[in-house]
């Protein structure tokens, strides 16, 4: 960890806007440009390359993305059961890198919708949030932010939707949305 880094927070980034993970993001890229290590795992996304993985293999070895779902939606009241699979899997790795690797950001990307959606427990997204060295920055994404996880945090911004192109059609764009 970098000389200047003091206790690492716990942030939360949540709310039906856009703009989320975008935040997460800025914030590795800040992170990184002084010598931080950052880590994102992604749980509900799958291994289509993105505009972040293609950077951040660029910016590697101090950044790395790792998609840990499967490629698709998700539908909220019938999960797969491999998708609880794969997040019980993401939130392993993520337990992993938090005990076992210097890093200073780990990121933990649609963690929220993850517990919303039935895949992981709230108590073993909290363990987790015990678990975090002092000197670790903990980021968790998403949409639909238990509020336990909220009360956890030291910082939550909550992203409000007030008006989105896609309501008028407009598709996903390369470079912008993905």
């Amino acid at each position: 960890m970098a000389e200047d880094q003091q206790k690492g927070m716990i942030q939360v980034y949540t709310g039906d806007g856009k703009g989320k993970t975008t935040a997460a993001l800025g914030l590795a890229f800040r992170a990184v440009g002084h010598g931080h290590k950052v880590v994102m795992i992604q749980f509900m996304k799958g291994p289509e390359q993105t505009g972040e993985l293609v950077a951040a293999e660029k910016l590697a070895p101090l950044l790395m993305i790792k998609p840990m779902g499967r490629s698709g939606f998700i539908e909220k009241d019938r999960p797969d059961p491999e998708d609880r699979a794969l997040a019980l899997k993401a939130l392993d790795y993520a337990k992993e890198i938090m005990l076992d690797h210097p890093i200073d950001i780990l990121i933990l990307d649609e963690i929220n919708v993850a517990v919303s959606f039935g895949l992981l427990p709230v108590e073993a997204v909290l363990e987790l949030i015990n678990l975090k060295p002092d000197s670790m920055e903990l980021v968790l994404t998403g949409r639909y932010a238990d509020p336990m996880v909220l009360e956890k945090a030291d910082l939550v911004t909550e992203m409000k939707n007030q008006k989105h192109y896609f309501a008028q059609g407009v598709p996903d764009r390369v470079g912008i949305e993905r």
